[in-house]
């Protein structure tokens, strides 16, 4: 068979270093617009952007030739280059260390489009820490709670 076809999404979360509350409403459009602009550098498509001023989520169709790591790498790097490039009056930014992807069928895609969409209403009732271990529990990912 000639050619190479996949079809590889990822719902990807992280977070900002020691959850501290950087993303504000300022900056937020401006991070989610580069973070899509660094995803299109790598011939990803970012599909879904949202999150909270701790965190971030991200589904993503990634292409055979770009690892999920080297995605996140550069997305990380570049993106709190470009906060501190350009937001220099706030707080110092960095990202997390580590950060959660979890794959997602095409029968799926709209409803986590729909809950990236909702974070706000989400976390009204559950902190990322229980949203998060909610998705490894959901997923059977094996963890140890002291360092979420």
């Amino acid at each position: 068979m000639p050619g190479t076809y996949t079809a590889l999404h990822y719902h990807i979360v992280f977070a900002t270093k020691d959850r501290s509350p950087l993303i504000h409403a300022e900056l937020q459009p401006g991070l989610y617009d580069y973070i899509g602009g660094i995803a299109r550098s790598l011939d990803a498509v970012l599909i879904e952007i949202g999150g909270m001023p701790d965190h971030v989520h991200l589904l993503v169709r990634l292409p055979p030739k770009t690892a999920l790591a080297d995605l996140m790498r550069v997305v990380k790097s570049r993106s709190s280059g470009w906060v501190s490039a350009n937001h220099r009056h706030h707080l110092p930014f960095a990202w997390q260390e580590g950060y959660g992807a979890f794959a997602v069928s095409m029968s799926d895609i709209p409803k986590v489009r729909r809950y990236i969409q909702k974070q706000p209403e989400h976390h009204r009732e559950a902190t990322f820490r229980d949203e998060f271990q909610r998705f490894l529990d959901v997923h059977e990912i094996s963890y140890d709670a002291k360092f979420l």
